[in-house]
């Protein structure tokens, strides 16, 4: 199983990156990468919510929220359907405080399954492509 990973220091405080961070249906409103979301069955997202995303070239992605924790800050989510050749796609976003800064220590990562051959290039564009991108988007969108 390959995993994931990417973290980002946000200078906010947790509860603020927590609020925009955790709305399942909101990615369109941080993440450059992601084009609509949309929670199929419409209602507010919950645990079994699945959104469909679509990025910018018109790429379909349906992800399935499995845990949702505001006490420690974090959700974990499946994806369902993507152009991705994964199996097994498990994600969590996680937020922390920083208690010398009063900022967040965020953290987004997967554990997934692929062919041999393409594990390096999609933990890669995962680590790159999505996780980073959306922590840095995440920190420039509340920094301004």
């Amino acid at each position: 199983m390959a995993v994931a990973y990417a973290s980002a220091v946000i200078g906010a405080e947790p509860d603020e990156v927590w609020e925009l961070a955790r709305d399942f249906g909101g990615l369109p409103g941080w993440h450059p990468a992601i084009a609509t979301s949309e929670i199929e069955g419409g209602g507010a997202p919950s645990v079994g919510a699945v959104r469909r995303l679509t990025t910018p070239d018109g790429g379909v992605i349906r992800e399935r929220l499995v845990a949702l924790d505001d006490a420690q800050r974090s959700y974990t989510y499946d994806i369902i359907e993507s152009p991705f050749a994964v199996r097994s796609y498990r994600a969590t976003i996680h937020l922390l405080p920083i208690t010398a800064t009063g900022g967040t220590f965020a953290e987004w990562y997967a554990h997934f399954d692929a062919d041999a051959a393409d594990e390096p290039d999609l933990r890669r564009n995962f680590e790159r492509g999505v996780f980073a991108t959306g922590l840095a988007a995440l920190g420039t969108r509340l920094a301004g």
